[in-house]
């Protein structure tokens, strides 16, 4: 059920000076007094509703895998596609930054004042965790791209924000973490009703688990994923169709961006499909993505004994390829795609179409969902159990401890999308397991703003995210069958750097840095 408390009007207004462009956001009070709003419990939701405005949306998410090795952001306007090729610069972050502090000042003036209103006592507990996790995630996202952030707990003046300095990323690591296990233990385990899409349980300790896994806190990691573990969070059963609107809010979510067609939209499904669907063709699953999906064998594409036959590449794979990527030959929305021949309106080299040849399925799958593909409902997937089992499993591999329950958790993923179980005569070392669970994370996972990250903390950035990004080979695909003929070398679609000294951090931006002169910059920008 869709949350109909969404961002309603009072809670619009009352929080619409938080939208401010200088560098804290600050002083998130216009219309609204604070001795004529904190007067009831209604008043109190319409602030909350208000902290959630902008603490995560589809856009951002559909675009971080753009800046990662599994996508090709084609439009340098939309904002990801410097990031992607090593070209970005502390001039032109504008589009994309992720240095807001909008969201923990909303939060910060929220947990200042909640205390004035009359109501339950257990239910403003819960509120209060609620704003708190949502500061808590902006902090995550903001020390995870920026390293050193200021740490900001409580309102500050216009003076103050722009003098406040840079906090130790340890520092506010730390605070994440605290702040997500005190809250942990307020939080409901699960909501019914118009309550449902409110932060639960779950959430807090799904995210403190990612941090911990990203810090390399791996014990720790491992205790928290078994708390998720217990919670009753399971796999939903079909892998294709976890996506779709009617399936969401389904035991697997553990955390989602709520949206509602016409009140508060996903506006950017039709980013995705290419110019004869209606769209833009502007996030473009790369050849790597596509190389990285086993075949129905388990074995890798490179294996000789695979089954994998380059002339035609998209049969006998994980069926998570075809649910996630649209290749050419395959069905999609009543014909067989075609991105590789001059005469199709779907041309690689065409306006408005991928120009790598493939284009994202996994968002997508049934266009027939959306009466208007550019104003949907479709909630957007944060976090999910599969990511949370997959946490565990890559925890405990590196702790060295690779028993059952790794094998399990794994197993668990894989045939839920009709691959073989783990063979643990191949895969029965740390070095295989890693290998092993950094490829599942990556295809199990792609498309939805996890992969840079990986990548980050993986330290692979010189090894994926340099040189030639290509797509598709051309040829014919038969109108009739969608048989391919395909013929010599993969297109090339760009060329990319990497700096092992730089571009595991994005720079901070220089309009922030022109505000505030205390403010220093990421190395080697």
């Amino acid at each position: 059920m869709k949350r109909n408390i969404l961002y309603i009007i009072l809670a619009t207004g009352l929080m619409q000076s938080a939208c401010q462009k200088d560098f804290l956001d600050r002083k998130p009070l216009d219309a609204y007094s604070n001795s004529s709003l904190w007067t009831s419990q209604a008043d109190a939701l319409a602030a909350l509703n208000g902290c959630f405005k902008d603490w995560e949306g589809d856009y951002a998410l559909l675009y971080m895998d753009a800046v990662s090795d599994n996508m090709y952001s084609q439009y340098p306007w939309e904002g990801y596609t410097d990031y992607g090729s090593g070209a970005i610069t502390p001039a032109n972050t504008n589009a994309s930054s992720r240095w807001s502090y909008t969201v923990v000042q909303k939060c910060n003036w929220f947990l200042e004042n909640i205390e004035n209103t009359p109501m339950d006592g257990t239910l403003k507990e819960r509120y209060k965790s609620e704003a708190r996790f949502l500061r808590a995630y902006q902090y995550f996202i903001m020390s995870q791209l920026y390293g050193d952030v200021p740490l900001v707990k409580n309102t500050i003046t216009t003076e103050v924000a722009n003098t406040i300095a840079r906090t130790p990323v340890a520092e506010v690591r730390k605070f994440i973490k605290d702040e997500l296990a005190a809250i942990a233990t307020i939080l409901p385990v699960s909501y019914t009703g118009s309550d449902v899409g409110h932060i639960t349980q779950g959430a807090a300790l799904s995210l403190r688990a990612r941090v911990e896994l990203f810090d390399k806190n791996y014990a720790d990691c491992i205790a928290d994923c078994k708390k998720v573990m217990g919670l009753g969070y399971e796999l939903f059963p079909n892998y294709q169709n976890l996506f779709r609107i009617q399936n969401e809010n389904n035991k697997e979510v553990i955390l989602d961006v709520q949206y509602k067609e016409n009140d508060y939209a996903n506006s950017d499904i039709g980013i995705m499909p290419s110019s004869s669907f209606g769209g833009w063709g502007s996030l473009d699953p790369t050849q790597a993505l596509v190389d990285a999906y086993e075949t129905k064998t388990g074995k890798t594409i490179d294996d000789p004994t695979s089954g994998y036959d380059d002339k035609d590449p998209y049969n006998n794979r994980d069926p998570r390829l075809t649910a996630t990527i649209v290749c050419p030959g395959q069905m999609y929305e009543g014909a067989f795609y075609n991105s590789i021949e001059s005469s199709s309106g779907d041309y690689y080299n065409g306006d408005n179409n991928s120009k790598t040849g493939y284009i994202p399925k996994k968002f997508t799958s049934n266009l027939s969902d959306f009466a208007d593909m550019w104003n949907t409902g479709l909630n957007m997937i944060v976090i999910r159990y599969a990511e949370v089992l997959l946490t565990y499993a890559e925890a405990q591999i590196e702790s060295g401890v690779i028993d059952n329950s790794v094998y399990d958790a794994i197993d668990a993923i894989r045939t839920r999308a009709g691959m073989p179980v783990v063979n643990r005569t191949v895969y029965n070392t740390v070095d295989k397991m890693r290998t092993l669970v950094r490829r599942e994370r990556r295809v199990e996972l792609a498309l939805e703003g996890l992969r840079w990250y990986d990548v980050q903390r993986w330290k692979i950035g010189s090894a994926v995210r340099s040189g030639t990004v290509y797509g598709t080979k051309l040829g014919t695909v038969d109108a009739a069958n969608g048989k391919l003929t395909l013929a010599g070398n993969h297109v090339v679609v760009e060329q990319r750097t990497f700096q092992d000294n730089r571009d595991y951090l994005w720079p901070v931006p220089q309009k922030e840095r022109d505000i505030n002169k205390n403010l220093t910059q990421n190395a080697g920008y």
